[in-house]
């Protein structure tokens, strides 16, 4: 009788894991007592300051962990540390957030962290079994937050979307991967990858039609056109720091995850995916940028710009070299930036007017509001890809991979769908540099950094009031609000001005993946 081995656990490389799962537990438990409002936020905070600083201090340590189930990387600590900055913004936007007291701040901030656990580990998964169960408890503490603001419809509605749709998606890669596994007799990426090698089973039908179905599942969870038709109704319906946090981190984890899937299972199969892939980005950026033309919803229009921006990225994924990895991770940190500087804006206007997150609300704030005119004035313009922005930097490092990978084409589409994207970019800044300030219909509510004490109150157009504006930011939350919108903001300018150290960040990680 032979002597059982037990796994050997690297507990250092799983310190990251480790350290958001006790914050779960930790942040919940903080919830069932009666404490001050502000310990669960500043909880979630200490958490996240943690587990980026184990990433931090894993970066480099290329192993794998838990019998290969993860790849401990710089590729998946990158994504890892993007999902953790994004968390920890949405921490802040969350404060005084109606969906979030009423959801209680403890159970937000361990839902929160449920879902970066799941981006963590989706980021690192290399095995079919730990790409699920990561992309699975990313997913459902999403469905729940999209609807915590009970007392909305909309909420609820977003929710209720946001999870059917996901289902589906879910259950659509799942039996890709089945197929996957029957084809190949294994769920792990270098043994999938060595059974559809030389004289393997590449031509085989299963795996044709598996690789297809997981190709569309991802699609779902990325929002890539054509299975993008939840994308702006669920961003509009959710608590607007539950869309900022979607916006970015989902696809921070999801595209490390996608990238890892394809070029390192499925890289034998590269000549049969990378077209199909490329067409799905081509129609990516066409319907999101035409999408967003007509948009005067601020949640909505992110939406589908967002849609045009997974196409950009997915080329990154198309291209299969380094180059093409390397500019993918410089891209997402770039739109985790320049994103979250225009939803700090969309949140605090939320809070002050009662436009909700109409175009309108920005109308003004050049003058009145600099410390919010200028966040979501750079972002837009990274978002168009200006000169001066990381946005700029990184859709040159994505042109340029398309070009090295024979993809000149998708370059050109690149191009093109920066160009449309001027038209609905620019005109939110029109909205706030050249139009006046709408005279508001109630007493001001508590002034905002930048603001004039001395606004007149008379009247103004009608809209829709917005229910997060019955709970508005205080002065000292507001400033803390105004302050992350400015760092994303200074960030982003930072690095398009001198981007060689997000370069040689980008770079660790998109070498990290052996192709």
């Amino acid at each position: 009788m032979s002597d059982f081995a037990a796994p050997t656990i690297d507990y250092a490389g799983l310190s990251p894991v480790i350290a958001l799962t006790a914050g779960i537990c930790l942040v919940l438990l903080v919830g069932l007592f009666r404490l001050p409002h502000w310990v669960a936020p500043a909880k979630t905070l200490g958490v996240l300051a943690v587990t980026a600083g184990l990433c931090i201090w894993q970066w480099g340590e290329n192993e794998d962990l838990v019998e290969s189930a993860l790849r401990l990387d710089e590729l998946g600590l990158a994504a890892s540390l993007i999902a953790i900055f994004a968390a920890a913004v949405t921490t802040i936007l969350a404060m005084r957030e109606p969906a979030a007291e009423d959801a209680g701040q403890g159970a937000f901030g361990a839902l929160l962290l449920g879902s970066v656990l799941g981006m963590v580990l989706l980021a690192q998964a290399q095995n079919l079994l730990s790409f699920f169960i990561g992309l699975e408890l990313l997913s459902i503490p999403l469905y729940v937050m999209c609807a915590s603001a009970i007392r909305r419809e909309r909420s609820l509605e977003s929710g209720l979307k946001y999870l059917v749709i996901g289902s589906v998606g879910s259950a659509t890669l799942l039996y890709g991967f089945a197929l996957l596994y029957g084809a190949s007799g294994s769920t792990d990426f270098g043994e999938i990858a060595a059974a559809l090698g030389e004289g393997g089973q590449a031509d085989d039908t299963l795996v044709l039609i598996g690789t297809a179905m997981v190709a569309v599942g991802l699609a779902f969870k990325l929002s890539l056109a054509p299975f993008h038709q939840w994308t702006p109704d669920v961003y509009q319906g959710a608590p607007t720091p539950v869309t900022a946090f979607m916006a970015v981190a989902t696809k921070a984890a999801a595209f490390i995850a996608l990238a890892r899937l394809f070029e390192v299972a499925l890289g034998p199969l590269t000549d049969d995916w990378q077209p199909a892939l490329a067409a799905l980005a081509l129609i990516s950026i066409v319907v999101g940028n035409i999408g967003a033309l007509g948009q005067d919803s601020l949640k909505r229009l992110l939406g589908y710009s967002g849609i045009a921006q997974a196409g950009y990225m997915l080329a990154g994924v198309v291209v299969a070299n380094e180059t093409g990895l390397e500019a993918l991770v410089f891209y997402l940190a770039a739109y985790c930036l320049m994103n979250l500087a225009i939803f700090v804006v969309v949140v605090v206007r939320e809070r002050e007017t009662e436009h909700g997150d109409d175009i309108s609300a920005l109308e003004g704030i050049g003058r009145s509001r600099p410390a919010l005119a200028w966040p979501v004035t750079i972002g837009m313009l990274a978002l168009a890809g200006l000169p001066g922005t990381s946005g700029f930097i990184g859709k040159l490092f994505l042109i340029e991979a398309t070009v090295e990978g024979d993809y000149t084409w998708l370059g050109v589409a690149i191009v093109i769908g920066t160009m449309v994207s001027l038209a609905y970019y620019l005109r939110v800044l029109a909205a706030v540099w050249m139009r006046p300030e709408p005279e508001p219909v109630q007493t001001p509510l508590p002034a905002i950094a930048g603001a004039s004490p001395q606004a007149p109150a008379t009247e103004g157009p009608r809209v829709t009031p917005s229910p997060a504006s019955e709970r508005p930011l205080g002065a000292g939350r507001c400033v803390l609000v105004v302050g992350a919108g400015v760092v994303c903001a200074v960030a982003t300018v930072a690095f398009g001005v001198y981007p060689d150290p997000l370069v040689d960040w980008a770079t660790d990680a998109g070498s990290s993946l052996s192709l």
